[in-house]
């Protein structure tokens, strides 16, 4: 039980805040203070401090490894045969055409797709559970909105996405995408529905209600 508790312990330390080492002597040290009821060498009030600032160094290091990672790669892949980059630094290559409609920003697209970071580590997939997924196109990463309106119904293209494209610095909880990654999506637009643009007229009135109040 003790191995036990010490491994998950460990294991969350790095899975959740990538601490990948420790001076194991003061680690133990600081656990058997504490169950023996001993003064302690760093007060309660001051351990979260301490704790935060590490830890917080931690992901400062960690995503600017990912940000200038995800930066090699794509200035390495914009050279590659068929990869085309858009204004705003996405990179996108057509693995199949369409012959359908192309979605517009307010329009619902149903589409298949698996994610992956840029060492081809799969993280989501469509295709894995078997099952299309269906959203608004001006609802998702800012990568996605300009890529799948590049797009035709029937089409298949593979979407090579920045950092500041995708999630940034706030990854999503529960995912396996960490801060500042690059991220690539094999995307196939399968439906377009057609969306209803917002009246601008109604939603001016709202905003200077909002700046009344």
């Amino acid at each position: 039980a003790s191995y036990a508790l010490g491994a998950n312990v460990a294991n969350s330390l790095n899975s959740r805040s990538g601490v990948e080492e420790l001076n194991y002597s003061e680690f133990v040290k600081g656990m058997k203070d504490a169950f023996e009821g001993k003064e302690l060498k760093i007060k309660k009030e001051s351990q979260n401090k301490i704790i935060q600032g590490y830890l917080g160094s931690i992901r400062e290091k960690r995503n600017q490894k990912n940000l200038e990672e995800g930066e090699a790669f794509l200035k390495k892949n914009k050279k590659k045969e068929g990869v085309e980059t858009t204004e705003s630094g996405l990179q996108y290559k057509v693995i199949e055409k369409g012959d359908g409609k192309s979605p517009g920003k307010y329009d619902t697209v149903k589409v298949h797709y698996t994610g992956t970071n840029i060492n081809d580590e799969v993280f989501d997939s469509s295709k894995d559970r078997g099952e299309p997924v269906e959203f608004p196109v001006n609802r998702v990463i800012p990568g996605w909105t300009e890529g799948l309106q590049l797009m035709e119904e029937g089409a298949k293209y593979k979407l090579f996405i920045p950092a500041e494209l995708a999630y940034g610095e706030r990854a999503p909880r529960g995912s396996d995408i960490e801060p500042n990654q690059a991220l690539i999506f094999e995307v196939e637009l399968l439906e377009v529905k057609e969306g209803e643009k917002p009246d601008e007229s109604q939603q001016r009135k709202r905003r200077q209600k909002i700046q009344v109040n």
